[in-house]
């Protein structure tokens, strides 16, 4: 893949650096970049109009690009256009007023209480005794408790720290029992630490230390969770990880850390049914975005209605 015009690349360097988006995020906008680019190789950024982004979004639906595709792409086209149209002069956002054809909302995956519990029990295994299951356990734990993104989760620091040219963007508070995170587009949230969220913690501190490596930097010594290398341990890890231990516990489903997610929103509602209060835990900007669990909530109701009333006799 071709390197982007310079102010694409700068904006990709702000977004890193700056608002603290995924690499994943990042990957993503950058492949969307290069498609516009491409579309209009002969056409100078400050040139581009409306038409050339409404020209740029048919091409890639005529090559089987999906709606939520679509709008990730215009997502990022916009976003560029906000940071840089005033730094190069432009009137106005080019994407400002293109909308993707809608997507159909999916509903997210998430595991029932009693496969959450097999999860975190860990049925006929022993307990966490090596640093590495302690950790685990740990991670998976406040995955649950709190309702973190994979990004967030990684992270957490052990404590705050502020120390040279390093600041903690986001850390736990086990005195508290909460943790601040910064999510996305920099928003800082304060989210609760559930009991045995706070003893996995507790219990992976004493193993951490002798893991961290000296020579990685304030990152690493800062970090919550390290990876065998005493360094912050990665988004991949943490994944592969869940699904380890979900085949070792006999889960019959495929486990990804987004999973623990929705199934912390899904059985807050299931049991609290206080959707603003869901939305400020898994820090929502839109509630709408909230809302699609209240399916989820529906799903398990209906399901419930089915088999115990006697004239619901409905075909499902």
């Amino acid at each position: 893949m071709h390197a982007l015009p310079a102010p694409m690349e700068q904006w990709l360097a702000h977004l890193q650096g700056h608002r603290r988006y995924s690499a994943h995020t990042l990957a993503g906008y950058r492949q969307d970049l290069h498609h516009l680019v491409q579309c209009h190789d002969s056409v100078a950024l400050d040139r581009y109009t409306e038409s050339h982004i409404r020209q740029a979004i048919g091409r890639l639906h005529g090559q089987g690009l999906k709606p939520r595709s679509l709008a990730r792409a215009l997502a990022a086209w916009r976003g560029f256009y906000q940071w840089w149209a005033p730094q190069a002069g432009m009137e106005s956002n080019p994407a400002a007023g293109v909308r993707a054809p809608k997507a159909p909302r999916s509903l997210p995956k998430a595991l029932s209480v009693e496969q959450t519990q097999a999860l975190l029990d860990r049925p006929g295994l022993p307990e966490p005794d090596t640093a590495i299951d302690c950790r685990d356990q740990a991670m998976f734990e406040v995955l649950y408790s709190s309702g973190l993104r994979l990004a967030e989760l990684v992270s957490l620091d052990w404590r705050y720290t502020r120390t040279g040219d390093y600041e903690s963007q986001s850390w736990v508070q086990l005195n508290e029992q909460e943790a601040i995170v910064k999510g996305k587009g920099g928003k800082t949230r304060s989210v609760p630490l559930g009991g045995q969220a706070i003893a996995a913690v507790a219990r992976w501190l004493h193993e951490r230390d002798p893991l961290v490596d000296g020579s990685a930097g304030p990152d690493a010594a800062a970090a919550l969770f390290l990876g065998a290398r005493g360094k912050r341990i990665t988004p991949r890890v943490v994944q592969l990880q869940l699904n380890k231990l979900a085949m070792r516990v006999g889960l019959p489903v495929h486990v990804h850390p987004h999973s623990l997610r929705h199934s912390f929103a899904s059985h807050m509602l299931q049991s609290a049914q206080d959707l603003r209060a869901v939305q400020e835990l898994l820090g929502h900007a839109n509630i709408s975005t909230t809302q699609i669990y209240t399916r989820l909530d529906f799903q398990h109701l209906a399901q419930a209605y089915d088999q115990a009333h006697p004239r619901a006799s409905r075909k499902r």
